[in-house]
């Protein structure tokens, strides 16, 4: 359940094909940072929000992937 909500996180972070595409590493990067701070957004909800809410406590591995997709 955790991997699908991390899984629906990353794919709504951005719309780019090459993200949507997004790899295990991506996923792995962010998902303690999914977990903490977004455990209450119901799937399909705003992920990216939320992660963008919490940017300056986002651990470095997680904003590196959200750099990376030029968020």
């Amino acid at each position: 359940m955790i991997r699908k909500l991390v899984l629906v996180a990353l794919l709504s972070v951005v719309a780019s094909t090459a993200f949507a595409q997004g790899s295990t590493d991506d996923e792995a990067a962010c998902r303690p940072d999914v977990r903490r701070f977004c455990h209450a957004v119901k799937e399909g909800g705003n992920f990216l929000g939320c992660l963008q809410e919490h940017r300056k406590k986002l651990r470095r591995q997680c904003l590196a992937v959200l750099e990376s997709h030029g968020l």
